[in-house]
């Protein structure tokens, strides 16, 4: 009996919107302790930010207790991605950050903490879940992508060899030389320094521009938009089934029986 009362305090903590706030709120504190730590700090303030990271180690210990204990079946809580992700960080921090072989890793993964408010926070879920769902797609305009590139950087390693041998001295060299003109860091410099051998050379950097800069990165959003929209309607409808309202797909059977019947009806 006791346990199910302690239980049930657990659930209300763990659904508790100022809980979820002090933890985002940690985490923040976290990350700005990381960052505090990169600068040249007295023995009093080390001493403070090591006893602050050990706070913020156990706080997160506590949080993660609270939600397994919270959650009806144990082990659907190793089922969730995030649930995992939170309790390997929160378990490797255990490892002390000063005066150990493991200082290092340790000192990595407390900067890995701040991606603990993408778990947290269920719009950045969201997003990051978009994101991933959208790669399958996204791989095929990278796979166009390279080939455009491919061919463009044989054609100026080609072309503009003699003219300047360190940016297209070969193909790779030239497509790191095609990256930077994509991405417009100082493109027109490495334009007009062929224009004075080949004055049509304009035509190449700007039909590769056209196509790399304009079409590529116009394909990418519009597909990582349509995966997020289709993801935020997922969301709505597993939200309405969750407090027992209607989904799309329940109103649309609804109304083909309507349909349906409206037919008989003007068959009779």
């Amino acid at each position: 009996m006791r346990a199910t009362s302690l239980k049930s305090k657990f659930v209300q903590i763990r659904s508790n919107k100022l809980f979820e706030l002090v933890v985002i709120a940690v985490i923040i504190f976290s990350a700005l302790l990381v960052g505090a730590k990169t600068y040249e700090m007295s023995e009093t303030l080390i001493s403070v930010s090591i006893f602050l990271d050990w706070f913020i180690t156990i706080f997160f210990l506590t949080e993660i207790t609270i939600r397994f204990v919270a959650e009806p079946r144990k082990r659907d809580f190793f089922k969730n991605f995030w649930n995992l992700f939170d309790t390997l960080i929160v378990f490797v921090s255990l490892i002390p950050a000063e005066n150990t072989d493991m200082a290092l890793i340790a000192r990595l993964v407390r900067v890995f903490r701040v991606l603990r408010m993408i778990s947290i926070i269920p719009e950045l879920r969201l997003l990051l879940t978009s994101l991933v769902k959208a790669m399958p797609q996204l791989g095929y305009v990278m796979l166009l992508m390279f080939i455009i590139f491919y061919i463009y950087a044989a054609i100026g390693s080609t072309l503009f060899e003699t003219i300047n041998p360190v940016l297209w001295g070969d193909i790779t060299v030239s497509m790191l030389t095609l990256f930077r003109v994509m991405t417009f860091e100082d493109w027109t410099d490495v334009m007009y320094e062929t224009m004075e051998v080949y004055p049509l050379s304009w035509i190449f950097y700007l039909t590769f521009i056209f196509l790399s800069a304009f079409a590529f990165l116009n394909m990418v959003i519009g597909i990582v938009v349509n995966v997020m929209e289709q993801e935020n309607v997922k969301a709505r409808q597993e939200k309405m089934e969750l407090m027992g309202e209607p989904t799309i797909a329940d109103l649309a059977k609804q109304l083909t029986q309507i349909q349906q019947q409206l037919a008989e009806l003007t068959k009779k």
